[in-house]
């Protein structure tokens, strides 16, 4: 390779480190993150295919912290759920949890903070729609995680947690995998007398987008009220309030 040929070379590789340090400070401005070893950070979104075909820059794929971000959010979700769920079993906490740790979730997680505008890709990945492919933007955010617990521990780990996953639980974004209804029945025989009943207060809406709004009785004490497009749906989502209410007041006696 001639001179010229090397120089460009290099004014091509250093303004590319530029553009990546810019990325990576932006990042860190929009979560208020202080990485002490930016490396990390950088680290957790480098997919292979850029480590490919950056071979003289000696950097490390995103793979090693994957693995350590999938145990760090599974014991922080795992967490929540044992603090936030005192009344459900552990097989339905078992449930709850693969359906936020899940691919799906995690792609939503990591959309919501727009991770794929920030992952390093080899030119033939980023031609083909890697940037947009659900199972490496689940890896970002594992990746992701593990670098942020490496960094800063648990407690930064629960910060983000605390902003994008644990609100969207308390709203009940993952109750299509829960037998709420269930539940509530279990905690009602071991704990109250009489049945449950659910009765469907209105619907609304045309025929193909109809609504249903649903509550559930426990005598002529309402415990819970529900909205759905579907009436399964609709009771579902009174029972999974009927749950909250009976483990505040549970709380309150105790």
């Amino acid at each position: 390779m001639r001179q010229s040929e090397r120089n460009k070379a290099r004014k091509r590789r250093k303004k590319e480190a530029l553009l990546v340090q810019e990325q990576f400070d932006e990042l860190e401005q929009k979560l208020s993150l202080g990485f002490q070893n930016r490396q990390l950070l950088v680290t957790a979104f480098t997919h292979s295919s850029y480590v490919n075909e950056h071979r003289n820059e000696q950097q490390e794929d995103n793979e090693r912290l994957e693995f350590l971000g999938d145990a760090v959010l599974e014991l922080g979700v795992s967490h929540f759920l044992y603090e936030h769920e005192p009344l459900m079993a552990e097989g339905e906490l078992t449930k709850l949890r693969a359906a936020i740790v899940c691919e799906a979730s995690l792609v939503q997680f990591s959309n919501e903070l727009s991770f794929g505008n920030y992952i390093l890709l080899g030119k033939g990945e980023e031609q083909t729609g890697g940037r947009e492919r659900p199972a490496l933007l689940a890896d970002v955010f594992e990746a992701f995680i593990g670098a942020l617990y490496l960094e800063s521990g648990m407690s930064e780990v629960l910060r983000i947690l605390n902003e994008v996953v644990f609100p969207k639980i308390k709203d009940g974004a993952f109750s299509h995998v829960m037998d709420y209804k269930s539940q509530l029945q279990e905690i009602v025989q071991q704990r109250e007398r009489g049945a449950l009943q659910y009765e469907i207060l209105e619907e609304r809406g045309p025929a193909h987008a109809k609504e249903f709004i649903t509550v559930v009785k426990l005598g002529e004490q309402t415990l819970g009220s529900g909205m759905g497009r579907s009436k399964k749906e609709a009771e579902q989502e009174a029972a999974r309030q009927a749950i909250g209410q009976l483990q505040r007041s549970f709380q309150k006696k105790e």
